[in-house]
């Protein structure tokens, strides 16, 4: 009964370390500008593998750079996460550019594959003058010259070295925490220097380079890395590789953020309300154009938005529709045009890859902006041409017949009834007669002229 009793406590004890699978690698795909959407993306799966408690997540990286907000939103849940981040430029052909290079500094591995590079690390943009590196002229060209004060290196102008030394420090306390090349991250800010992957490993700016994602955990396997937790040792072997999908939300979320879509979801807000105040009680456009406003918003909050540009959309929609109200031979539809173009231009701030709005769709709605404006003026001349039909202006200069004779009252028929009249001549039976005003109820009539 013993031997019994000790075999079913070693059947149970060891069948759950038999059964058990071995841990997760989590792998975040990240191709292209890093935006809102990227790094809600990235900061809901690595969440998500903290609390499964993931042996790592894998970051594959290919990004031309991307907004610093979004990459500043990235960098402090790596440096807060207890569950190691691997970044991986990969595969072969890829980039960690701008946004990327400081991703690549602050994970507790940097990997990259062959025949990627990284670097460019130059702020692009700031408020929305683009700016390049500082250059120093050769030596040769200074020989023999009175020494001047030089340019501080990193900018043209106060705001420009404001920011290329604010991202300097970043990018040196990231590499001095991962105990990474703190120099040539200062030279990828400064002077927008790249290195291939064999020539960032050898200068201590990745720890490895890999074919493969195989080959990458192959080679971290055992590696001791410090979490927010401290200490933590890689157990990569055997481990099974979860690749993480956006879902709806993501998806959602990176479409509705794309600057194109939101100028589009823009435009649609703004002339379905307009046409809900043109035709009120009809509905449709109101409702449509309130729920494109709501989302254009949401995603106008997220992006780099000119505010100036945003006002002159506003202001040239307002000068088309001003025309349409008070002619003005086309002063205001002409300047309406241009300040609309103009803001649509300028609408976002940044001159990022994949942050400005595509110039034919500027075109196709200007066009059509332009010609449904003139159409609408159009509308309006003509209407104020036409003749009243209806109401007391309506009345004046119709026709109508005496029912009686009368000399200074009497009754007459006109618009199918009954009406008092009022003349200043002798009036005979079936006479017709013309309206000149109406007075309350009473008819103001006189003899009608005879043709010629």
């Amino acid at each position: 009964m013993r031997r019994l009793v000790i075999a079913l406590f070693w059947v149970l004890t060891t069948s759950g370390t038999l059964g058990a699978s071995a841990g997760e690698v989590w792998v975040v795909e990240l191709d292209g500008a890093i935006t809102p959407a990227s790094a809600d993306y990235f900061l809901h799966a690595l969440d998500d593998a903290q609390e499964a408690d993931a042996e790592a997540v894998v970051m594959r990286l290919d990004t031309p750079g991307g907004l610093d907000q979004a990459m500043r939103d990235m960098i402090k849940a790596i440096l807060a996460s207890d569950v190691p981040v691997i970044t991986y430029v990969a595969p072969n052909g890829s980039r960690a550019a701008s946004a990327g290079t400081y991703l690549l500094y602050a994970s507790h591995i940097a990997a990259m594959a062959p025949a990627t590079n990284v670097g460019s690390a130059t702020p692009v943009s700031i408020g929305g003058t683009p700016f390049s590196p500082p250059t120093t002229k050769p030596a040769q060209e200074d020989e023999g010259k009175d020494e001047t004060p030089s340019k501080p290196k990193g900018g043209d102008t106060a705001m420009e070295r404001k920011v290329v030394n604010d991202a300097v420090a970043y990018i040196r306390g990231l590499a001095e925490l991962r105990g990474r090349n703190a120099d040539w991250a200062e030279k990828a800010v400064r002077e927008a220097v790249n290195l291939p992957a064999s020539e960032a490993l050898a200068a201590n700016v990745v720890d490895v380079v890999a074919d493969d994602l195989d080959a990458l955990l192959k080679a971290l396997d055992g590696r001791v890395v410090t979490t927010s937790h401290g200490e933590a040792t890689l157990t990569l072997a055997g481990v099974e590789i979860r690749t993480i999908v956006p879902g709806w939300r993501h998806e959602l979320l990176a479409l509705i953020t794309d600057p194109n879509v939101a100028y589009i979801l823009l435009m649609i807000g703004l002339y379905g309300l307009i046409l809900e105040f043109y035709n009120p009680g009809f509905g449709v456009p109101g409702v449509t154009g309130i729920i494109c406003l709501l989302l254009a918003a949401y995603a106008l909050q997220m992006l780099p938005v000119n505010y100036a540009g945003l006002a002159l959309i506003l202001l040239g929609i307002g000068l088309m529709v001003a025309e349409v109200f008070t002619p003005s031979i086309g002063v205001l539809g002409v300047g309406g045009v241009i300040a609309f173009v103009a803001g649509s231009i300028i609408l976002f701030d940044s001159d990022l890859p994949g942050y400005q709005i595509s110039i034919p769709i500027i075109a196709a709605f200007a066009a059509g902006s332009a010609a449904l404006f003139l159409f609408a003026t159009g509308t309006a001349i003509r209407a104020r041409q036409l003749t009243v039909a209806t109401g007391r202006e309506a009345m004046i200069g119709a026709n109508a017949e005496a029912l009686e004779d009368f000399d200074r009252t009497g009754w007459v028929r006109a618009f199918g009834e009954n009406w008092q009249a009022r003349t200043d001549h002798a009036v005979r039976k079936g006479e017709s007669l013309r309206i000149r005003a109406v007075e309350g109820l009473v008819l103001d009539v006189t003899r009608k002229e005879p043709s010629t």
